[in-house]
């Protein structure tokens, strides 16, 4: 998996009455590109991410 910062990211809900989260990448921590993310939910919230299954990027060009 690979992202840039600006790149907006999906975490999938588990269930279906769990929302998805969104978010952009504001610092990528790996090399060429590669987790952990610093992301800026879209509620405020920082976290460092460490993608899973669940997770989904949308490049920004």
């Amino acid at each position: 998996m690979h992202a840039t910062e600006n790149d907006r990211i999906i975490i999938r809900g588990k269930t279906d009455s769990t929302p998805d989260r969104h978010g952009t990448v504001r610092e990528v921590r790996g090399q060429d590109g590669e987790p952990p993310y610093l992301v800026t939910f879209d509620d405020g919230h920082d976290s460092l991410v460490f993608p899973g299954t669940d997770f989904v990027i949308e490049h920004s060009h």
